[in-house]
């Protein structure tokens, strides 16, 4: 019997906690909605936070799963970066860090906007597919997003593949995990202790 899908409606970085052994557990389905099989989308008020919502969602109420894949394609980009999803103490073309991140990427300047905790590590390749992985998600129209399990299976693919520290190494996890979250107890939103693990987590539990 097939499973009724569940759309969260507030994917972000503050929603995915990490238990002792580094796994992801998302919290917090209070906006969520059961998808009956027969339907592909819902006609619903919008709800969710600012710098995460699906823009096609945000314009025409149809709630989707690919509107979750939005927003973690927004999660994805603040792990690359290390900055806020949204923060008007940025630079105007700055703020919205989902179209910045898509801007550099455009421009050639993903290297330009990585967080200097990941830069200094080296890796870029590594950096650049995940980033493009982040790019997918964040596709404007959700039927050329990719599916949270198709998501996985490629991150999986990446684990899998590298010897990158922050795919493979449960120390580096940790240590990155307190460098993020030591910065973000002086912030009300942003980067949690989500932020390391969302590379890896997703593709232990997929969709």
């Amino acid at each position: 019997m097939a499973s009724i899908p569940i759309i969260h409606r507030d994917v972000k970085s503050a929603n995915i906690l990490l238990d002792d052994n580094y796994i992801a557990k998302v919290s917090d389905f209070g906006a969520s909605r059961l998808v009956p099989l027969d339907q592909a989308e819902l006609s619903t008020l919008v709800q969710g936070t600012l710098g995460y919502l699906d823009p096609e969602y945000l314009h025409t109420n149809q709630l989707t799963e690919k509107s979750d894949v939005y927003s973690f394609g927004v999660v994805l980009a603040e792990l690359i970066t290390g900055k806020k999803a949204l923060s008007f103490n940025r630079l105007e073309k700055e703020r919205n860090l989902a179209m910045h991140f898509l801007s550099a990427l455009k421009n050639n300047g993903l290297l330009q906007i990585v967080d200097g905790v990941i830069a200094n590590e080296g890796n870029n390749e590594q950096v650049r597919e995940v980033a493009n992985v982040a790019k997918r998600c964040l596709t404007v129209k959700g039927e050329d997003r990719p599916t949270m399990k198709e998501v996985a299976i490629e991150l999986e693919g990446l684990k899998e593949k590298s010897s990158h520290p922050w795919m493979s190494s449960v120390d580096l996890h940790r240590e990155e995990a307190l460098h993020l979250l030591g910065e973000t107890k002086t912030m009300n939103t942003g980067p949690s202790e989500s932020m390391i693990n969302d590379v890896m987590t997703p593709v232990n539990s997929g969709r």
